[in-house]
């Protein structure tokens, strides 16, 4: 069935058995899904906005109020990103733990607590230290996907992780284009720039404040309730449909191998007896169609689980984990570098443009975000449905995006052009599969691992932010930080041949329950 209009409103069909529903409602944040898209989006891209609330005004302000030199300035631009690596990696296991929701809500409150102190910095140290703990806010990413995926059957979650990611990931843009112009306001009420620049903090303060209380308010943890509840509810809706499977669902949530003889097999004997009632599916109101199979196989492999260290340690180790943090350490991490030097290089190889025109080209690069990490997630969903729910064409655009990406940095590390249009041309377009690519990783990601989502949503970020790391330090010892165009096509060199590296490993673990 194809999208329709009444989609992007309308109370959305639902899984029958972990009532994820199978359309986005866009357009109504009333409805239970449409509210948890709009606040995982929104939340996600009032921290992003925060986190880099600091380079938009570093290129002149802040750098000549606190007497900084390039390399200070890329250093605080590494120790932003090793803080949201941390986080990130401890924020998977939590969402798994105590839902994402409140890790989300939590890690918003938290960083407002750095935000809020920003204005006392007066020396590099305190840069550093200042850019380490707002760093906590980058880690909100984690908890907003692990939502988002709890609440999108497989069928759209690709689109919805895409679109939360990428609207959130739009921040970044969003940041370039507020930060700069909330600064001239308080120089135009007579503030010094060393005024100006603390008093802007405020308005981040302010925002990331109200996003976390609101979220933490007005959403449930899942579309059945409680986070605790979520096993019993899934049990729950299989009885009610029919399915008298045995305990299909660990009701005390640890990660276990159920031995095979508790749990019914395709094709053998469930509550009825007759082939012909087994698959007969039983549908509610708003209810997708499954045969009772397919209700058991989701029961047993898609409902998260509370974490144990054995299971955590065989997911980290696995090839596909080690798959979507190599190919997200190049294109989130490529995008966490290139946005904290954009504006610097536009300055540079540009110097008419000043400070906050240089700023507003640079956010033109995170505001792509608003369709190009979505138009990565689309892609990828639609190659699932109409090529035979194959998992291999996903994996297969990630490569492509990676290949592409690298390319084009090559190109434009190489040419390093002076014409004003060629160089924004060709990072726009560079940025489009950039981008994409990060949509595109996540879409594939719901289905590797499905019952320990937020460990590898954690992994996976991280993995981002170390990139990050990485490919920042390459900009650093660039000629002391200042041979922007050696860092782009060294960090192209890298996305193609992580690409075509990790190209060989299958999408899923083998005998993987679920995620199909």
């Amino acid at each position: 069935m194809g999208l329709k209009l009444s989609d992007l409103y309308a109370a959305p069909e639902v899984n029958p058995v972990n009532r994820k529903a199978r359309a986005i409602p866009f357009l109504n944040p009333i409805n239970l899904y449409g509210r948890v898209f709009f606040f995982s989006w929104f939340g996600f891209m009032i921290a992003f906005w925060a986190w880099y609330a600091y380079p938009p005004l570093l290129t002149h302000t802040i750098r000549a109020d606190l007497h900084l030199s390039s390399v200070e300035v890329a250093n605080s631009n590494i120790v932003s990103l090793c803080a949201t690596l941390l986080v990130r990696v401890i924020a998977g296991p939590l969402c798994d733990q105590f839902g994402p929701r409140k890790v989300f809500g939590g890690l918003l409150l938290v960083g407002a607590i750095p935000i809020g102190l920003a204005p006392l910095v007066k020396t590099a140290s305190g840069l550093y230290a200042s850019r380490f703990f707002i760093g906590i806010l980058g880690g909100s990413f984690v908890p907003c996907q692990v939502w988002s995926t709890g609440f999108f059957d497989k069928n759209v979650v690709g689109t919805a992780n895409a679109l939360t990611g990428g609207w959130g990931n739009a921040g970044g843009g969003l940041t370039y284009f507020v930060m700069p112009a909330i600064y001239d306001s308080f120089v135009a009420r007579g503030n010094t720039p060393g005024q100006a620049w603390r008093l802007s903090f405020i308005v981040p303060l302010i925002m990331v404040l109200f996003a976390g209380i609101t979220l933490l308010l007005f959403c449930p943890d899942t579309p059945t309730g409680k986070w605790s509840d979520r096993h019993l509810q899934v049990q729950e809706n299989l009885h009610s449909h029919g399915v008298e499977a045995g305990v299909v669902v660990d009701v005390p949530g640890t990660i276990t191998d159920k031995p095979a003889a508790a749990l019914p097999q395709p094709g053998s004997s469930l509550h009825d007896s007759s082939e012909e009632n087994k698959k007969r599916p039983v549908v509610f109101d708003h209810e997708a169609q499954m045969s009772k199979d397919e209700m058991i196989q989701t029961a047993r492999g898609e409902v998260i689980q509370k974490p144990s260290l054995a299971e955590a340690m065989r997911v980290a180790m696995s090839p596909q984990t080690s798959f979507h943090i190599l190919t997200y350490m190049c294109s989130f991490g490529g995008e966490l570098a290139i946005n904290s030097i954009l504006a610097s290089y536009y300055a540079k190889n540009f110097p008419r443009l000043g400070q906050t025109d240089a700023a507003n080209w640079a956010a033109m690069f995170g505001f792509l975000n608003f369709v190009t990490r979505p138009l990565g997630g689309v892609i990828s969903d639609l190659l699932y449905k109409f090529c035979g729910r194959s998992l291999w064409l996903k994996k297969a655009w990630i490569v492509a995006c990676g290949v592409i990406t690298g390319v084009l940095l090559i190109i434009i590390g190489r040419l390093n052009p002076h014409d004003e249009s060629t160089m924004f041309g060709l990072i726009a377009l560079m940025a489009i599969f950039l981008e994409a690519g990060n949509g595109a990783n996540f879409s594939l990601l719901p289905h590797v691992h499905p019952f320990a989502n937020g460990i590898l949503s954690g992994l996976t970020g991280a993995g981002g932010n170390l990139g990050g790391v990485i490919f920042a330090i390459i900009f650093r010892f660039m000629d002391g930080g200042s041979n922007y165009a050696k860092g782009f096509w060294v960090i192209g060199v890298i996305h193609v041949a992580v690409s075509l590296v990790v190209s060989w490993i299958p999408p899923l673990p083998k005998g993987q329950v679920g995620g199909h």
